[in-house]
């Protein structure tokens, strides 16, 4: 059901996403403490092929969910060739239940895949059993920590292969 959604590809830095990306870090807050997520992102690391940044748009044409991909390779953060990393998965509170992470998470994948990549990574956190749901129960499964947060005991790392 697509509830009048419209997905868009969009830079990093369009000001819809510098407003949903406000809204997560101000929920990230809110579970975690601190100051938000300080993973370091560029815009240019979403730009096609090494990437895309998708925005969800309701009927009215207001932003309600957003996520995107960026090319990782073998690094000392450990990642390995041909990742790509699933980056800013945020719906807001009220366009929840209505499967728009499922389906930009799906969009993500085979964009990342039509991209050449053979396996799409994440890192969440432990305050986040929803998307935690959410990746299990799309395939994908505990893996060795990588990134920024790879030493945090609240971190948790997944990961799934992208098959053509």
């Amino acid at each position: 059901m697509s509830h009048g959604i419209q997905l868009r590809a969009l830079a990093y830095d369009h000001p819809d996403a510098v407003a949903l990306n406000d809204q997560v870090q101000l929920e990230y807050q809110a579970r975690y403490g601190g100051p938000g997520d300080a993973t370091f992102l560029d815009p240019a690391m979403f730009t096609p092929p090494n990437g895309v940044y998708l925005l969800a748009y309701d009927a009215s044409g207001t932003p309600v969910a957003s996520g995107g991909w960026r090319s990782q390779d073998r690094n000392d953060e450990g990642y390995a060739d041909g990742d790509a990393e699933l980056k800013r998965m945020y719906v807001v509170p009220g366009a929840r239940g209505l499967g728009l992470a499922r389906r930009i998470l799906a969009e993500l994948e085979s964009d990342a895949r039509a991209s050449g990549r053979v396996r799409m990574v994440l890192e969440t956190g432990d305050q986040q059993p929803e998307a935690i749901a959410l990746y299990l129960s799309s395939g994908y499964t505990p893996s060795e920590k990588f990134g920024y947060y790879r030493s945090y005991e609240s971190s948790r790392c997944m990961a799934k292969p992208l098959r053509p």
